[in-house]
């Protein structure tokens, strides 16, 4: 990994992530669809002016290919993975959405005070996964059967999203996190605005963003694994697990007042889940190789088949 680099781009998320909280989003208020449509085309840019990027010098960004290896192909394996990366952690943290708003909407927790829980978050999370991934690529290295472990993992979880049925409410008393932080820690009953601490004890809010870190530490059991199954590049699983996380935020408000519109897209969530877990043990017991722009094109076309069929079937219809 090249330290110049990985350094740089660290020092790009901290000055987003300074810009987003102390100058763009410094008062509390609602977040608008125009506003989150805005910043979701911000971040997706932002993410395509990534893989331009890796496509000119990922030889010089990324641990050095062979000289016999033609740089120009190298180039381009390296912006598709990114991409294929991207597009798959976007695709599966959409239902990550869901249960965020399920968590927001359970707690009880004001709509102008969503972005504060959810930058800090994402800020967690940025923290835990760079942690996760650069181990799991370590071990991923050294013994490399347990991509076909994880494929069995993603497969049952690809089945248990066909068998869901869409809850909409958490246990908010009786949720593990509320109750291990509400035995060995003060905690107010009451909120105090913003505020994650009141006079050195934990506010509702706080626990709320605790449920979040906690809910996200789930979901990237699947989808982190599930990236390693297009690129075992460490560098690029967590780059492009860093820009869709980072336009979770405004992805997140863009589809919160539509998102029940989208009654099938656990099913075609559940579908990829599948297929990657298939392609992961196929491609360590019987040498199947999907090519990335193959896998590409699966996920971006289970996503849009999804979306489509839920906008062109809607679920009362079904249900009449």
């Amino acid at each position: 990994m090249n330290t110049l680099f990985f350094t740089i781009f660290m020092l790009f998320v901290v000055v987003m992530l300074t810009l987003d909280l102390f100058v763009f989003h410094k008062k509390d208020h609602i977040v608008g669809v125009k506003e989150a449509a805005a910043w979701t085309g911000v971040w997706v840019a932002l993410a395509m002016g990534f893989a331009v990027l890796v496509y000119f010098f990922g030889d010089w960004m990324l641990p050095p290919a062979d000289s016999t290896v033609d740089l120009g192909a190298y180039r381009r394996e390296m912006m598709s993975e990114f991409l294929a990366g991207y597009f798959l952690e976007e695709s599966l943290s959409i239902d990550n959405i869901f249960v965020m708003i399920m968590i927001f909407v359970s707690f009880g927790i004001k709509k102008e005070y969503y972005h504060r829980v959810l930058f800090w978050g994402i800020f967690g999370a940025i923290v835990l996964r760079f942690i996760f991934i650069f181990a799991l690529g370590a071990l991923v290295t050294k013994f490399a059967w347990l991509l076909a472990v994880f494929g069995v993992i993603l497969i049952y979880s690809g089945i248990k999203m066909f068998r869901k049925k869409g809850e909409e409410h958490i246990d908010t008393e009786n949720h593990p996190i509320v109750k291990f932080a509400s035995k060995h820690f003060p905690v107010t009953k009451e909120s105090h605005g913003h505020d994650f601490f009141h006079a050195g004890k934990m506010t509702p809010l706080f626990l709320v963003l605790l449920v979040i870190e906690f809910s996200d530490i789930i979901f990237a059991v699947d989808s982190i694994p599930a990236v390693f199954s297009v690129t075992q590049n460490p560098v690029i699983v967590y780059t492009s697990n860093i820009f869709a996380i980072m336009g979770l935020r405004s992805l997140f408000f863009l589809l919160s007042d539509i998102a029940d519109r989208f009654w099938l897209l656990h099913y075609g969530l559940g579908a990829l889940l599948c297929f990657i877990g298939l392609k992961m043990i196929g491609g360590e017991f019987f040498g199947w190789h999907v090519p990335t722009l193959a896998s590409l094109a699966v996920i971006l076309g289970i996503l849009v088949l999804s979306i489509l069929l839920s906008i062109l079937i809607p679920q009362k219809k079904v249900q009449a």
